[in-house]
């Protein structure tokens, strides 16, 4: 069966639901496709602060549900599939879900998002929301004179570590090799805080706990002569070691940066490499990806498809 519209919005997180709002409210014939996992990840996050209009914070299922609804209430078309493929090279765009079914559309807005990077670990799914994190903007917070520990030795690893150390007692920074790969002045922004201890050479191999993480047990050398392994006590335990932007089934037929995140007009537009095709969310973020920054490119990406729509 295919699905003629004028609009086909892909991801169901802050950005998806926004464009869908205002979609709906212009008028515009639309349809989103809520993914794998609808409503984003924000429906695996337990209260959010900092998401403007909830002065007592906001269960992040409930935030999503929230915007969901509102997204319904002003009639827009929101149905559960998972855009497997799309054509950009014809007009209209042509997507394809994992029903078999088809979609038609004239302008599509990607929204799909960025998933965390995580160690692999079984711990890490079994203490999700129980003192594992992806995001220490998000998290932080719940970490106030606690101790923490920080995967990773990039930019971003040494970013949350330092905002976690104006928060907790004491921040660990788990490092696998035996440097930091930061820039000289995030190192030296890590390397002047007192409360940061850095553990190079070590990887983590399970994490403990009742009802929570209590803490890592952790290896040096390891694979080595020299291997020690070893334990630390933390409430907090972060995973900084970057993030995937969800772009695999666009095969490459828009430009993306060099970690894959797709590529905006400078302008300060959505729009993309490909005319009629815009982005919104994380999956364009590389650098903010907070739920209120999605929900305004949401917003803009939504307003930048109407204006194609009209010329």
């Amino acid at each position: 069966m295919t699905t003629k519209v004028k609009s086909l919005i892909i991801g169901s997180g802050p950005a998806g639901y926004t464009a869908a709002i205002y979609l709906a409210r212009a008028g515009v014939s639309s349809v989103l496709f809520e993914g794998q996992q609808p409503g984003g990840q924000l429906t695996q996050t337990t209260t959010i602060e900092n998401f403007p209009g909830f002065p007592d914070g906001v269960d992040g299922f409930q935030l999503m549900d929230n915007m969901r609804r509102q997204a319904v209430n002003v009639g827009a078309d929101l149905r559960n599939g998972v855009v497997t493929a799309i054509n950009l090279s014809q007009r209209p765009f042509v997507a394809t879900l994992d029903s078999g079914d088809t979609i038609e559309a004239d302008t599509v807005i990607v929204a799909t998002g960025a998933s965390a990077k995580y160690l692999g670990l079984p711990d890490e799914k079994k203490y999700a929301g129980q003192g594992v994190s992806a995001c220490a903007t998000c998290d932080g917070f719940f970490y106030r004179k606690k101790v923490v520990a920080v995967v990773g030795g990039g930019d971003t690893a040494c970013e949350e570590a330092h905002y976690l150390s104006n928060l907790a007692n004491k921040v660990y920074m788990i490092v696998r090799k035996d440097h930091l790969r930061a820039s000289a002045a995030m190192q030296r922004r890590v390397n002047e805080k007192d409360n940061i201890e850095i553990l190079y050479n070590t990887n983590t191999l399970g994490l403990f706990g009742d009802g929570g993480v209590q803490g890592a047990h952790l290896v040096r050398h390891k694979g080595t002569p020299e291997a020690q392994e070893f334990d630390i006590a933390i409430d907090g335990f972060f995973l900084a070691i970057g993030h995937r932007p969800n772009t695999d089934f666009l095969g490459g037929q828009l430009k993306l940066d060099g970690q894959g995140y797709i590529l905006t007009q400078p302008d300060g537009s959505t729009a993309t490499s490909v005319p009629g095709v815009f982005a919104a969310g994380d999956v364009a973020d590389p650098r903010y990806r907070q739920a209120v920054a999605a929900a305004g490119t949401g917003c803009r990406a939504a307003l930048d498809a109407e204006k194609y729509l009209a010329r």
